[in-house]
């Protein structure tokens, strides 16, 4: 009779030890326990995606007390405001897609439990749950229960740092010694020295040569045979599986040699096989750790924020230099980008960014905010609890909330060859082998050996990401800002570009303002320039810095409507400044050109109005003139028609210029052009467009150290740079060359490999170096010509 395993974990069952339930068997109460819960919430497909998938629980009775303790569970908490909280665990179990889907699912298990998302390279899971209902103990004791416990260390967590994973450098300092030692034990053989040496010792040697490519071939490879089964397992067939096969056999045929005294067998060429692969993969994870460090640190612009300093003068400086202790000042809509104590008298903080709930929190004095909120209302003092974390702003930035379904085009082509790459590999090995093993079994052994190992797609598959990661850190250096790499490729498919008017095209450094109606008195000025001050609008900011210094004033009930205007109560007084039509300006100008401008109401008084006269970003016209050749260019304005002149004298005549446009008529503009079959690009503020940029296929917002941190873009362009946008559009468009460039070098490498090996004319070891060498020529390559490329485009500046 066959044994039989268990349907939850697979492992054996004991004799007497089964478990029926449910006409299925068990080999423990454990086990039967979690396809008891998984049964009872309806989420037994968890079965269906892996045969076998979980692991038996153990017992954790009191291991995790501690989390009752406040001040460690501070500690362990990613985020905390209120009864919602976020919590990042390490789950070193997960290992296959019915892992991800339960684990992903856990709000149908524990109520109180909101959103849970894997991260399965990192093995961690991030939940969002509900603090009143459910606690941190209990979640982990549920993820314990079924069999997915979580690694805690506060270590890790007071640091802030995972724990380092070394094994790969031991499994290559292993399999380096073993190979240096075989090679030197294989000496005298290789060089046939005779007479005492190799006639009295060589049985010795060969047996000290077996045992030193043990360690080597159970140890250091043993992560490909591991990677093989999982593939086998799952039918997915990856790369590993040939190369787990070809040590295999190379370990087998070596090991019949030295038994039946036919040669030394291949365990020079096994263990340096090993060694080789390993250092191709330390290359490979050391590189992309590189770039991965670079776009954790330089994806996104130094954002500003306004600083207090002890003789009550603001200056807005960038993130990066805020320390413990300063004051900060944090406007309408602008995202709180540290911990902090809340020094003015109560806001309302959006943490939405941070937990995808908009509902607004209101905080008094003396509470403390956390990073990532975003202040709703009048301007607000703060003392900064924590310096900055570039990473927790990437990581707010990169929220799942504000991704973008895109299409990757390169990752398909790369996924579709790999996916083929395995069984063709196979079959001609074996062909190989089948031919080779009539003539010479020992040329047979060899061609098998290296046909599996030369013909690695680790550089095809490689080719896109590493290509995308070079092009986003050059980008990076040049001030071009982008979320992700995906970006790049959206970006080289762009063939519409809408440009926002205001704070985009013009600029918010250089404005002629002049103010037309009756006169304000000092006490006006001293108003208007309080209410201002809470507000992060272009217009508003210019209007601000142009006014004279003056007292501070406390301001009540102070509002900010999108594309309108902003009110607010102080001194009794109700202020309003925005358009003619929010204010309820009694001055009719509709049949007249108006310039843009900033209309005042004081209480029932309307005073008048200040009016822009914009200064255009310096290289537009030029800029407008290139991208008009590859490109449909079109202007977006929520001003009036009043420049509407000034922009046709200096604008290509193809280009459309729209105005009076509200910020949810700039989305449904966007969203007619993507209807239309077009790929839109939107260029603008990150303030009011922001719907514009999240709706389309590329959203770009300008930066000119206004303190608002915009998630709905996909990169962030210093404005000084604005007039090189055409540059950043060739150079992604380079990238699509450069990876068609290197997945036909790749494959080229793999035919010619391929040739030599399948005719005998290459030995394992050679291979096993080679190997390697193709991912190195790729990384070269890529980086050559991204380097050169951009070199290319900026000489054409």
């Amino acid at each position: 009779m066959s044994e039989q395993g268990c349907f939850h974990c697979g492992l054996t069952i004991p004799k007497n030890e089964e478990i029926n339930f449910d006409e299925k068997k068990f080999c423990c109460n454990g086990c039967k326990t979690v396809y008891e819960i998984f049964s009872l919430h309806d989420l037994t497909c968890y079965y269906d995606f892996e045969k076998s998938p979980g692991a038996t629980p153990q017992d954790i009775q009191g291991k995790y007390d501690f989390l009752d303790n406040e001040a460690i569970l501070s500690k362990v908490l990613e985020f905390q405001e209120g009864n919602t909280a976020i919590v990042s665990l390490n789950i070193p179990h997960i290992h296959c897609s019915s892992c991800i889907w339960i684990l992903e699912n856990l709000n149908r298990i524990q109520s109180g439990i909101s959103t849970s998302q894997v991260n399965f390279p990192e093995k961690r899971v991030r939940i969002t749950f509900n603090s009143d209902l459910v606690s941190l103990k209990d979640i982990v004791n549920l993820l314990s229960s079924i069999g997915y416990e979580p690694y805690i260390s506060l270590e890790n967590y007071e640091t802030g740092k995972n724990s380092v994973d070394r094994s790969l450098t031991y499994k290559l300092g292993v399999a380096f010694f073993c190979f240096g030692n075989i090679m030197l034990l294989s000496f005298p053989e290789y060089f046939e020295i005779k007479e005492f040496w190799l006639d009295n010792y060589k049985p010795f040697f060969r047996i000290l040569i077996f045992v030193l490519a043990l360690p080597s071939f159970l140890y250091s490879a043993s992560g490909y045979y591991v990677s093989a089964y999982k593939s086998i397992k799952s039918r997915m067939l990856n790369i590993d599986i040939p190369i787990a096969l070809g040590i295999i056999v190379m370990f087998v045929r070596s090991t019949f040699d030295i038994v039946m005294n036919y040669g030394s067998g291949f365990f020079d060429s096994l263990t340096g096989l090993v060694f080789f692969m390993l250092l191709g993969k330390m290359f490979q994870i050391k590189t992309y750790s590189f770039l991965s460090f670079e776009r954790d640190f330089k994806s996104y612009f130094p954002i500003a924020v306004t600083r207090i300093n002890s003789d009550t003068s603001e200056e807005s400086v960038p993130i990066y230099d805020i320390l413990k202790g300063n004051r900060l000042l944090i406007r309408n809509q602008e995202l709180i980008p540290v911990d902090g104590i809340l020094i003015s008298e109560s806001t309302e903080i959006d943490y939405s960014f941070v937990t995808g709930e908009a509902v607004p929190i209101t905080k008094k004095s003396g509470d403390k905010v956390f990073a990532g909120g975003k202040q709703i209302g009048k301007v607000v003092e703060m003392e900064v609890l924590h310096s900055v974390s570039q990473s927790y702003l990437t990581q707010l930035w990169s929220n799942e909330i504000f991704q973008k379904k895109v299409f990757q085009k390169h990752k398909t082509i790369t996924d579709a060859i790999s996916r083929y790459f395995t069984p063709i590999l196979l079959l001609i090995a074996f062909g190989g082998f089948g031919y080779w093993i009539f003539i010479d079994a020992n040329t047979a052994f060899n061609v098998f050996t290296a046909v599996l190992i030369v013909a690695c797609p680790c550089a095809l598959a490689l080719t896109a990401p590493f290509t995308f990661g070079n092009i986003l850190r050059i980008m990076g250096k040049q001030k071009m800002y982008l979320k992700n790499a995906l970006v790049i490729e959206q970006l080289a498919r762009v063939d519409t570009i809408v440009f926002d008017k205001t704070g985009t095209i013009t600029t918010n450094k250089k404005s002629n303002i002049q103010y037309e109606g009756d006169k304000l008195s000092e006490e006006d000025f001293i108003l208007i320039k309080n209410v201002l001050r809470g507000s992060n609008h272009p217009l508003s900011r210019m209007l601000y810095d142009f006014l004279p210094e003056s007292k501070r004033l406390a301001i009540d009930d102070f509002q900010e409507i999108t594309g309108r205007g902003i009110q607010a109560f102080t001194e009794n007084k109700l202020i309003k400044i925005g358009s003619a039509e929010f204010v309820d300006s009694p001055v009719s100008d509709l049949s007249e050109i108006e310039k843009t401008g900033l209309h005042i109401r004081i209480n029932d008084t309307y005073y008048g109005k200040f009016t822009f006269q914009n200064q255009y970003r310096e290289g537009l016209e030029k800029l407008f003139l290139t991208l008009s050749k590859d490109y449909q260019i079109k202007v977006l304005s929520g001003d009036n028609d009043g420049e509407r002149s000034n922009l046709e004298a200096i604008l290509p005549k193809n280009t459309e210029l729209i105005f009076n446009q509200k910020p949810e008529q700039k989305l449904e503009f966007i969203k007619k052009l993507q209807e239309s079959g077009q790929n839109v690009m939107m260029v603008g503020d990150g303030l009011n467009d922001a719907g514009a940029l999240a709706q389309s296929n590329v959203g770009i917002s300008i930066s000119e150290n206004v303190n608002v941190f915009s998630p709905a873009c996909d990169a962030i362009l210093a404005a000084s740079e604005f007039s090189r946008l055409d540059y950043f559009l060739r150079l992604s468009q380079k990238s699509i060359t450069i990876i068609k460039m290197s997945f036909v070098l790749s494959l080229l490498y793999n035919i010619v490999g391929l040739s030599f090996a399948i005719t005998g004319n290459l030995l394992p070891l050679v291979a096993a170096i080679i190997m390697p060498l193709s991912t190195i020529t790729i990384v070269s390559f890529v980086t050559f010509m991204s380097n050169y490329f951009s070199a290319s485009n900026l000489k054409r500046l």
